[in-house]
């Protein structure tokens, strides 16, 4: 005989899923020149799932630079996939998504996205239904995880004017610091030097290029990033540019990173095979939430390469990645957005993350995610059309 559901299940039944464009300018004084472009606004998705019982996790999926048609997939497809299951059975419920969905059309970068805020939010239920924080629900533990002065920030500037931003976060704590590259070769060299001679050597360098070097600019400054102690070089080209990796690995001994714009396991897979990426930087809110971000860590872990994950734009996914590098046996860095005025940090949510004298941060204790979301925010910051960089 079929048995009846039990009350404890009927409380866990997912009984509605919500997702939220949000958007704010960024004023003319706070805005950062990346490899992208000029940053002109943030745009996010907000992610809500709410039990029968009234429980409620929260989650982020990725922007993708379209938050409206991302946010849309979500409240429409997606929706009407998970209503009704299990909040607590996130493998059955990413399988449901993966099955319907994402296999017959490839790896598409929106339903993974979108499915990544579906996850984080199934997630956040678990650790409020059994009162535990993420990381202890993950098998991890509050233990100290090491972070870096990141975020949109650190861009093309002045020398001077990049020293100036930087020092402050050395002075805050932080032992290591990114920068944008992507410029040209000569000024992104210039700007490097800079800094490195301004902080010492005892400062962690990592450059991020945001795709915007081709081969020969990857040849061109690779040697002179090796000489500078430079840590990583992240995403000189484009996710799909495998050609391009597997050449310039050999113009230095700067590790290449890549992954925030890699999805599920299947393409780390094929990452991981290739052997020329070997700092990984898969997303929460991009590669398949939590639950596809283990797979992905313990694929890793079996190469003996690092998961230095890509956070996000909402302090969801921030307060989130920390929870996870708690819980992992190759957990790198942690990127502390640094941001001017970043509102998704600052305002939607409660504190994220604090950065201490040693340059660490630790899992918030609260259950679930541990952040407290802000719902008057998402009314006050609708959806702003148009490209976030120009």
């Amino acid at each position: 005989m079929p048995q009846t559901p039990s009350a404890t299940d009927r409380a866990l039944r997912i009984r509605e899923v919500k997702a939220f464009p949000i958007s704010f300018p960024i004023a003319p004084e706070n805005s950062v020149a990346l490899g992208m472009g000029r940053a002109v606004k943030k745009d996010a998705v907000v992610v809500k799932v709410t039990t029968e019982s009234g429980l409620v996790g929260w989650g982020e999926a990725h922007h993708g630079k379209a938050h409206t048609a991302v946010a849309q997939l979500i409240n429409t497809t997606l929706r009407q996939l998970v209503v009704g299951m299990d909040a607590s059975d996130v493998v059955g419920v990413w399988d449901r998504i993966y099955w319907k969905q994402l296999a017959s059309h490839g790896v598409g970068a929106g339903c993974a996205m979108a499915m990544s805020g579906i996850d984080l939010a199934l997630w956040d239920i678990r650790g409020k239904a059994v009162g535990w924080p993420l990381y202890k629900l993950l098998g991890g533990s509050a233990r100290p995880v090491p972070a870096y002065a990141g975020g949109v920030s650190l861009g093309f500037q002045d020398p001077s004017a990049l020293i100036d931003e930087a020092r402050p976060h050395v002075e805050a704590g932080y032992k290591a610091v990114k920068l944008r590259v992507g410029d040209t070769p000569a000024r992104d060299l210039q700007r490097v030097k800079a800094v490195r001679e301004a902080l010492g050597d005892d400062i962690a360098i990592l450059v991020d290029a945001n795709t915007g070097y081709d081969v020969n600019d990857a040849r061109q400054v690779m040697p002179g990033f090796d000489a500078l102690g430079v840590g990583w070089l992240e995403e000189p080209f484009a996710a799909h540019d495998i050609r391009s990796y597997k050449l310039a690995r050999g113009f230095g001994r700067v590790p290449l990173a890549a992954g925030e714009n890699h999805f599920t396991r299947f393409e780390f897979n094929r990452v991981i095979e290739d052997g020329d990426i070997t700092i990984l930087q898969p997303d929460l809110s991009k590669a398949g939430g939590v639950t596809e971000m283990l797979r992905i860590a313990a694929m890793a872990s079996a190469y003996k390469l690092p998961i230095n994950p890509h956070t996000c734009m909402t302090g969801i996914n921030m307060a989130a990645s920390i929870h996870f590098l708690a819980s992992i046996d190759n957990g790198g860095y942690f990127e502390g957005d640094v941001s001017k005025n970043n509102l998704y940090r600052d305002q939607l949510v409660s504190t994220p993350f604090e950065v201490d004298a040693d340059g660490n941060v630790r899992p918030l204790e609260a259950p679930g995610i541990g952040v407290e979301v802000d719902e008057r925010f998402l009314a006050a910051y609708p959806p702003i059309e148009g490209p976030g960089y120009i």
